[in-house]
């Protein structure tokens, strides 16, 4: 039996997380077909960097307007101190650099892999950031007794991360088939 007086743990965390990873999920595969989308021939070298360019516009839409609006529902005051702004740029620009060579991994794989890409791209990225997180989160809040007290099974996860990342990017059955449909031609099949 609960006690009355404590408060049930909150799972909304739990919620937003499997969202942002089903957001993140489609995200690569989304751009990809974006950047196909866009116009080819002289312009395919460019055709990332458009993709992108309507990436940040879509940023600014969701990750400016969107809190501003919030906070204002929220009844906040705005203030805001330096160390939170600043290290908040700091992540905003990890996170932009991150899209950004996304786009360019994507980009460069397609020339070789065409429809393919993202299943090859996107294991790696979000097979890789999870390893690097870890590790950073360790050096940022060192674990107690130091990283000698580092669990075995957190080391056997990080090789299971890696070794999964490469198993998926490789053996993708997309990876393995007939290229993908051209955006355009998937739409007027669709219409038939």
């Amino acid at each position: 039996m609960s006690n009355p007086t404590t408060k049930p743990k909150s799972m909304n965390w739990l919620i937003f997380a499997y969202l942002t990873v089903l957001s993140w999920g489609v995200y690569g595969v989304l751009l990809h077909i974006g950047r196909s989308g866009m116009p080819m021939g002289a312009e395919t070298p460019h055709a990332g960097l458009k993709a992108f360019l309507w990436v940040g516009i879509a940023y600014f839409v969701v990750a400016v307007l969107g809190p501003l609006i919030v906070l204002k529902m929220r009844g906040s005051n705005f203030s805001f101190a330096g160390p939170g702004m600043t290290w908040s740029f700091i992540a905003g620009v990890a996170g932009a650099l991150g899209a950004f060579t996304l786009v360019l991994a994507l980009g460069a794989a397609a020339v070789t892999m065409k429809g393919a890409a993202p299943s090859a791209v996107m294991p790696i990225v979000f097979g890789g950031a999870p390893i690097v997180n870890a590790f950073v989160a360790m050096m940022v809040h060192p674990p107690e007794g130091g990283f000698k007290a580092v669990p075995l099974p957190f080391l056997a996860g990080i090789v299971l991360a890696a070794g999964g990342a490469f198993l998926v990017a490789k053996y993708a059955p997309t990876n393995q088939g007939a290229a993908a449909k051209p955006a355009a031609a998937v739409g007027q099949q669709a219409g038939h």
